[in-house]
C-alpha cells in the first residue's frame, strides 16, 4: 500500500510540473518581405504600415514581460487576420505565437484603430464637398450629389443572444452595415451595429447622417436604391419610368450608385475576413467591421488600393427590398431634377 501511495505521488509530481517555455523565432516582416509581398499578405506596404504604428502606437503599451511581443508584431497579427480571416491558430502558427495572444492582438489593436476613426470616416463639408459634387458630375452627370448610401450583410456566428434579430432576409446570421461612399471609394459614413434581420429604411431613418440632413447641416443629396425612401436630400429611382426623362434618370442614378457597389467589394476583397464568416460576438464584429473600414479609407490616402471590383449597371434589385413611403418633397424633388437634367 505505502509503495503505491509513493507512486501516485512521483506520478502527481511528474503531471503537475510546469511545462518548459518555448521561446519562438519571430521575424520581422517588414525585413523579411518586400512591399510588394507584403501587400500581398498584410493588404499594406511599409511605408503605410508604420504610418499606421505611429498613429496607434501611443495606445499599445510595451510589455515588461521577457520575449514579449512588440506594438509592431501585434499589429502584423491582426493585419494578418483582416487579411486572411483565418483561425487564430493558423495565423499564430505563420507568425509562431500563440492562438490566445493571435486573439488579444486583434482586439487590442481593433481598439487602437477605432480610437483614429474621425480621422479618416469624415463626411464632406464645406470645399470638400464641393469637390465631391464635382466628380460625381464627371462620372454620370448627377447634380449635388455628395454620397452613395446602402447597407451590406456581415455574416458573424449565431449569437447566444437575441439570436432571430441578427437572421437576415436570405436566411444566414449577420450584421446590417450601412455605409455611405464618395466617388473616389471612400467612405464617409458608416453604421455597423444592427443587427442582420433590420431593413435598410430603418437604419437610414435613425442614423446620425440622416438627422444632420433633416437640419439642414449638408447642402447636396444621397444616392440610394428602392429600400430607401425618396426624401429631399435622397434620391431612389422610379419604380414604373414613364418618361423617357425618367428612364435617362434611372440609368444615371444606376451609373453613380454603382460606386457603392463596388467599394463593398474593394473592402471584402482587401479584408477577407468580411468575406466569410467572423467568428465572434456581435460587439466585437462591429469593431472589426469598422476598423477595416478605417484601414481602406487609410490605404485610399497612403495610395496602397486594391483594384476597382466592376459590378453590372443593370436594372436595380427590387425584389430584395421592400419599397419605403417616398416624401411629396422628394418626389417632386425628383421630378425636377429628371426634367431639368434628363428631360
Amino acid at each position: 500500500m505505502a509503495h503505491r501511495r509513493s507512486r501516485r505521488r512521483r506520478l502527481q509530481r511528474y503531471w503537475n510540473r510546469p511545462s518548459k517555455r518555448v521561446i519562438r523565432d519571430r521575424l520581422n516582416p517588414l525585413e523579411a518581405y518586400t512591399d510588394d509581398e507584403l501587400f500581398e499578405r498584410y493588404r499594406f506596404r511599409q511605408v503605410s504600415v508604420v504610418y499606421l504604428l505611429y498613429l496607434i502606437g501611443g495606445t499599445l503599451l510595451e510589455s515588461t514581460r521577457n520575449n514579449a511581443l512588440p506594438p509592431m508584431l501585434q499589429l502584423f497579427v491582426c493585419l494578418r487576420f483582416f487579411a486572411t480571416g483565418a483561425y487564430h491558430k493558423l495565423i499564430g502558427d505563420s507568425l509562431n505565437v500563440s492562438e490566445s495572444t493571435v486573439g488579444r492582438c486583434c482586439r487590442s489593436i481593433t481598439e487602437a484603430i477605432l480610437l483614429v476613426r474621425k480621422q479618416f470616416i469624415v463626411f464632406p463639408r464645406d470645399d470638400e464637398a464641393r469637390k465631391t459634387k464635382q466628380e460625381f458630375i464627371k462620372i454620370a452627370g448627377f447634380p449635388n450629389t455628395l454620397g452613395c448610401v446602402d447597407g451590406t450583410f456581415i455574416r458573424i456566428l449565431a449569437p447566444t443572444e437575441n439570436e432571430p434579430d441578427f437572421v437576415n432576409r436570405k436566411g444566414f446570421h449577420s450584421l446590417n452595415v450601412q455605409m455611405v461612399c464618395d466617388a473616389k471609394f471612400k467612405f464617409t459614413s458608416v453604421c455597423a451595429s444592427w443587427p442582420g434581420s433590420v431593413h435598410d429604411s430603418r437604419i437610414w431613418r435613425e442614423s446620425s447622417l440622416c438627422r444632420q440632413f433633416e437640419r439642414g447641416e449638408h447642402n447636396g443629396i444621397l444616392l440610394g436604391d428602392s429600400g430607401y425612401p425618396c426624401k429631399r436630400f435622397l434620391m431612389t429611382p422610379y419604380l414604373n419610368p414613364q418618361t423617357n426623362a425618367h428612364q435617362r434618370f434611372n440609368a444615371s442614378l444606376c451609373r453613380t450608385r454603382v460606386l457603392i457597389e463596388q467599394s463593398f467589394g474593394i473592402l471584402k476583397r482587401r479584408f477577407s475576413c468580411l468575406q466569410g464568416i467572423l467568428r465572434t460576438t456581435p460587439d466585437q464584429a462591429v469593431g472589426y467591421v469598422v476598423a477595416c473600414v478605417i484601414l481602406h479609407n487609410l490605404g485610399i490616402q497612403t495610395g496602397d488600393v486594391m483594384d476597382r471590383v466592376d459590378q453590372p449597371m443593370d436594372a436595380f434589385d427590387e425584389t430584395a427590398h421592400q419599397v419605403a413611403c417616398n416624401s411629396p418633397e422628394g418626389s417632386h424633388l425628383r421630378d425636377y431634377i429628371a426634367q431639368t437634367y434628363f428631360g
